[in-house]
């Protein structure tokens, strides 16, 4: 069997993590924002008696806490890319940045739920007019985070492409990944749209008390927040433990690396092993048996430059291929 880990000299395995992400300034902008709104929605909740409202600002906390994360992990990405001790770069601490923030935000969500059971079961006096004022600025401050960061996700990914290792021969370059692949940003963008949503229903609320008298509207609207945050949290959750436990990459990526290792038409993947390593960047160790055998970095070569595979190591083993079963993709 010949191995794909011989190397000509000290390579980097910074995947352009060290590269400040355009995403991160807008983030920073929304994050200076939210915190001012936040604290202004939570003193009129408490003061007004809304406990929509003041739901609506403890969901911004946990946005804010989330979005502080993801600065900081943008931060600590780009100062520890080019580390050594990190074997395949800093990518991952979005991941667990989003994993540290989701769970935060069940814990906001929580607090929710049990603030508006409590209310819907003694209900309070609520300054409709006053919490309905600060309410609407709140959705203001959620729409323009909105659109902050919906332009950044639009935003066409840089015109050039990232260092590519493949041990044994270089990859050399791979895609930049798009922000759509950016784990954190992309759940940051949802998560200011369910903050928006969140503001509609404490004004849905504070109307239907305002005009019909349906104070228990309010605790009702808590509680439905409550219920999305904590959706929204689950879905990071699972996403971001996927990353975190190196679960196998998207089975269209993979049955795509197969097909190109397999184009020959004799050789055959054996065992095929695709991981994230950070935003929409992939590392993959794949074994071919073929009774023809080339060298790891021909089998390299097949690979489309296109696909998002920046660390790449192939094994190749002589033998009879149609023998062997295929990797399962799905």
């Amino acid at each position: 069997m010949s191995s794909a880990h011989a190397v000509r000299g000290q390579h980097a395995h910074s995947f352009g993590q060290g590269r400040k992400r355009p995403g991160e300034s807008r983030t920073l902008v929304v994050v200076a924002v939210t915190a001012v709104t936040m604290g202004v929605e939570i003193v009129a909740g408490v003061w007004f008696g809304s406990m929509a409202l003041l739901a609506d600002g403890l969901h911004m906390t946990s946005h804010a806490v989330a979005l502080r994360l993801n600065v900081a992990a943008y931060i600590y990405a780009r100062r520890h890319a080019d580390d050594p001790r990190y074997s395949f770069g800093t990518g991952k601490v979005n991941a667990l940045g989003g994993f540290t923030g989701a769970i935060l935000l069940l814990g906001f969500a929580l607090l929710m739920a049990w603030e508006s059971t409590a209310r819907l079961l003694h209900p309070i006096p609520i300054a409709v007019n006053q919490a309905l004022l600060v309410a609407i600025v709140g959705l203001l401050v959620n729409g323009l985070s909105v659109v902050l960061l919906d332009a950044h996700a639009a935003d066409p990914p840089p015109g050039q492409a990232l260092p590519a290792t493949a041990h044994g021969a270089m990859r050399e370059t791979a895609p930049v990944p798009d922000h759509h692949h950016d784990h954190n940003l992309r759940s940051a963008y949802l998560h200011v749209l369910a903050d928006a949503l969140t503001s509609v229903l404490a004004i849905v609320a504070l109307l239907g008390a305002k005009y019909g008298g349906l104070t228990w509207m309010d605790p009702a609207m808590g509680i439905l927040g409550a219920a999305l945050v904590t959706r929204w949290s689950w879905g990071l959750v699972r996403a971001s433990t996927a990353v975190l436990l190196d679960r196998q990459g998207p089975a269209d990526l993979r049955t795509r690396l197969v097909a190109a290792m397999e184009a020959d038409g004799v050789t055959r993947v054996a065992d095929l092993h695709l991981w994230a390593i950070g935003p929409g960047i992939y590392s993959a160790i794949v074994g071919v048996v073929t009774p023809v055998p080339h060298s790891p970095a021909a089998y390299k070569a097949r690979v489309p430059r296109e696909l998002p595979v920046v660390h790449l190591t192939v094994e190749v083993e002589i033998g009879d291929g149609q023998a062997r079963d295929a990797p399962e993709v799905s």
